[in-house]
């Protein structure tokens, strides 16, 4: 299996419908490693890393969100994967 890493922004209603906290359940479902937080501008920031398709699942996901959250946009950056992770975690401060 190949292994991936992709860097994601995510714009619309996603901050205060606990986007992160089920980001990074699902994330954990798939096998995700890596980290989700709040920028300042509104949006949510998140790095993923695990195999291809679990990633690309985890981006198919990040299109939904949460249950109330509303997603307009997912901008992906696909990256050199690090295998820098040990868990998916929810980052506070930017």
């Amino acid at each position: 299996m190949t292994k991936a890493r992709a860097h994601i922004l995510i714009s619309g209603r996603v901050q205060g419908v606990f986007f992160r906290a089920y980001t990074q359940r699902a994330a954990q479902e798939k096998g995700i490693l890596g980290w989700v937080m709040n920028t300042p501008d509104g949006r949510v920031e998140a790095v993923l890393e695990g195999e291809k398709e679990n990633v690309e699942n985890m981006i198919r996901w990040c299109h939904q969100g949460s249950p109330h959250s509303r997603v307009t946009e997912v901008s992906v950056y696909w990256e050199e994967y690090t295998g820098e992770f040990k868990d998916f975690s929810v980052r506070y401060s930017y």
